[in-house]
């Protein structure tokens, strides 16, 4: 393309931009089927007044004042050599002082689909070679339980999410497909690196047409898209086990379960047997316990354990059931339920953690490696599950558990973050404040005045990826993609790489991060690993500055072989599971010996510990929004067209709006004992009775509310989400689901301030 356009990627998508000097023209891949319209944030996100201009320094720790950090605290603007110069005596002085175990290496976020300008990677290959190593953390927000359940089960979450079961398979030899948490499309439109070709509303709309039969199980109708013409069973929030249990009990009475598989391909299921049976408990888990829990008819519950063991049926497990208090458990029993459907390993069948929740699943894997940064080795041992940052900064020296150990948390002193917002994924965040006022220092490089930048005290700016060039990548996306600069920085901001080029120089260890190379020569030395692999397999592989004049080059793909768990099936001695009895452990002997009470030796209906309460009658919804990549370029244009007033939109039930005598349109309060936020009002009839859905994302916006805690005024929910693992297994997020009332907001309306900068301020 020319005329100015250059080629570009991002996690939503491929495609070419232009740069007039004012706004971004963006133009999806012309291959692209279903392209995302998340691409339109980018059109005036470039030169927004949310962006950072120049480096700045919180006064107050500046000065040294002891004053606690604030949202409302003045930063003094420094000249970049100042400014690096007083980051690296900091870093020295505390490595120094309290060892690399002080420096806790933040950085979770997805920052830039380029493989090269990665901020984790960035920084954590300083750290490493400075410091010899930071605290590190470890799974993510969106799969923190199945991340350390899946091993102990089935293998790892990265062969059972990304190389199992693919959209071609579904779209051919799928009958039934129970989709417990759905399929959202909104979800699928992303991949971390990139993801040129979106096939999934399409897939599933092939699928549709030749019979299969979808059924979403879920609170909300539209987590799964109309194309696939699913049949909607809204139950009641967080009892998607005890509706597996009660199918699984179905298939047991109706001799529908494949005894031969589960002898062959399973271990342990004679125990769970008799926990599903009530042989020990008293209580049969059948279609009529598992209604009540569940609130779906037991005669419904039979029907679909029978139509689930006719033809070929699929099992999915979206992350945002293990994404709340026992998540642990909807992974596991999914495994458990198709084990006895005896379908695991065919094609179109079985159990496939994670289909449609992220791009990168339903396809095939590439053949050859992607560019991929060295982040250096860390000699650190101290870890933590990454959900659990408040409970380290809050309490340095105590023990956890974790995946079978006892650990504990580290001593943190300084924090560095590039290329992530915890105000934006972290639950509880009045608590969140508390943690971030425990540091001495927090350091942030990002692209915008963010929650977590007006929260640091060395707040750096950084380039956004239409400001540099980079190779946009991922592992399952058939295109390397030259991301080329579209427009010059704003202001001084400047690359993560220039910046710890410089910081490094501080530090005396310049050559061992940069080996010599600039950024042009470290791209051209990370695709060449690409390319060697390419020419070995007799594929075109041109040479770094011929990919780079093109645009983009295509990469080979596996065969669709179904993976490890085809392998297993076809043979289960030969291909043994990474497991410790190489089966299906539907018992774990493992887990069943490090004696958690939240996480027993098979799966078990774990009853939420924060039910819905007559004060807090309404459970909510908080899953990944719609119209933007967690919070990123929430100032954008597309991420701004869906909010009403500035807020973000909370979708009611009629009933429950009826009840409050909400309208479409108000300004609402939502709150708990934990805080309070508004929201947009809209009233639809695709969100179950009961429940209330606010998106993820919106920028913290925090003002005064009397003597409680801030009023969010923009409408983030994680002023309102629990802060507690889902169990001590796993230590993963809960943050999907929490209670709640909301009510018709009566006081004057709050002005959102939170993409204002803040003003520079002089030294006192």
């Amino acid at each position: 393309m020319n005329d100015g356009w250059s080629t570009h990627s991002s996690h939503w998508g491929a495609f070419s931009a232009r740069w007039n000097g004012e706004v971004v023209d963006v133009a999806p891949d012309a291959g692209d089927p279903a392209p995302s319209p998340i691409l339109g944030n980018f059109t005036d996100a470039l030169r927004h007044k949310a962006r950072i201009e120049r480096p700045m320094v919180r006064r107050s720790w500046l000065e040294k004042t002891g004053e606690p950090r604030t949202f409302e605290g003045a930063f003094v603007e420094l000249p970049w050599d100042e400014v690096l110069d007083l980051l690296a005596a900091e870093l020295s002085r505390v490595h120094t002082d309290h060892g690399a175990a002080a420096i806790f290496g933040g950085s979770y976020g997805w920052a830039s689909a380029g493989r090269f300008h990665h901020a984790q990677s960035q920084i954590h290959r300083l750290l490493n070679v400075a410091f010899g190593g930071y605290v590190r953390s470890v799974n993510s927000y969106s799969a923190g339980a199945s991340a350390v359940i899946l091993p102990h089960v089935l293998g790892s979450f990265e062969a059972l999410s990304r190389r199992n079961v693919t959209w071609e398979q579904v779209s051919e030899h799928t009958d039934v497909v129970l989709a417990f948490g759905g399929m959202a499309l909104k979800n699928s439109m992303v991949a971390s690196g990139g993801i040129s070709r979106h096939i999934e509303r399409d897939a599933m709309c092939k699928a549709a047409q030749r019979g299969t039969r979808f059924y979403c199980i879920s609170p909300l109708r539209d987590d799964l898209p109309e194309q696939a013409s699913a049949t909607w069973l809204p139950i009641r929030v967080g009892t998607d086990v005890a509706l597996m249990l009660g199918l699984a009990h179905s298939l047991v009475i109706e001799k529908l379960h494949d005894r031969d598989f589960l002898a062959r391909h399973a271990t342990g299921y004679d125990i769970f047997e008799r926990y599903l049976l009530g042989l020990d408990d008293g209580q049969p888990k059948d279609a009529g316990w598992a209604s009540a829990i569940t609130g779906m008819d037991a005669t419904e519950i039979v029907d679909l354990a029978r139509r689930s063991a006719q033809g070929r049926s699929l099992i999915t497990v979206s992350h945002s059931l293990q994404r709340a208090q026992y998540g642990e458990q909807p992974v596991w029993m999914g495994a458990v339920l198709a084990a006895m459907l005896g379908q695991i390993g065919l094609p179109g069948g079985g159990y496939n953690y994670a289909l449609g929740a992220l791009g990168h699943t339903g396809r095939r894997v590439n053949a050859v490696p992607i560019p991929t940064m060295p982040q250096g080795r860390n000699g650190v041992e101290a870890f933590i599950p990454v959900a659990r940052i408040s409970d380290m900064l809050l309490n340095p020296g105590q023990p956890f558990d974790y995946n079978g150990r006892t650990l504990h948390y580290p001593d943190i002193k300084l924090v560095y973050w590039a290329g992530g917002n915890p105000f934006h994924h972290h639950q509880d965040i009045n608590r969140l404040r508390l943690a971030f006022n425990v540091p001495q220092t927090i350091v942030v490089h990002e692209t915008a005045w963010t929650p977590s930048a007006r929260f640091a005290d060395i707040v750096l700016p950084a380039t956004m990826t239409l400001e540099r060039d980079d190779i946009g990548a991922a592992a399952t996306d058939p295109r390397l993609i030259a991301m080329r600069k579209v427009a010059p920085p704003i202001g001084e901001a400047r690359d993560d790489f220039d910046i710890f080029v410089e910081l490094s120089r501080r530090l005396g260890v310049e050559q061992a991060f940069t080996e010599g190379r600039d950024s042009r020569q470290w791209m051209a030395h990370l695709y060449e690993t690409t390319r060697e692999a390419l020419a070995g397999k007799g594929h075109d592989a041109p040479t770094f500055d011929e990919f780079w004049r093109r645009g983009e080059l295509a990469l080979p793909s596996e065969p669709d072989d179904g993976g490890m768990l085809r392998a297993f099936r076809s043979d289960p001695e030969a291909h043994k599971l990474p497991t410790p009895s190489g089966r299906i452990e539907i018992f774990s002997k493992t887990i069943a010996g490090f004696d958690y009470d939240d996480c027993p030796g098979h799966p078990t209906w774990l009853p939420s510990t924060e039910p819905a309460t007559t004060r807090h009658p309404l459970t909510l919804i908080a899953n990944q929004p719609a119209t933007r990549l967690h919070s990123q370029l929430d100032f954008g244009r597309y991420s701004q067209s869906s909010k009403v007033a500035g807020r973000e939109v909370v979708r009611l039930n009629p009933a429950d709006a009826r009840t409050r005598g909400i309208a479409d349109g108000d300004i609402v309060r939502l709150f708990n004992d934990r805080g309070a936020c508004l929201a947009a009002a809209a009233i639809s009839d695709r969100v179950a009775a009961g429940v209330i859905h606010l998106p993820t994302g919106a920028w913290y916006d925090p003002q005064p509310d009397g003597d409680g805690p801030p009023l969010c005024v923009h409408g983030n929910p994680n002023v309102l989400t629990r802060d507690v693992g889902t169990s001590r297994l796993a230590q993963g997020c809960t943050g999907q689901v929490t209670v709640v009332e909301c009510e018709k907001y009566a006081g004057p309306i709050p002005t959102i301030r939170t993409f204002d900068p803040p003003r520079p301020a002089d030294r006192r």
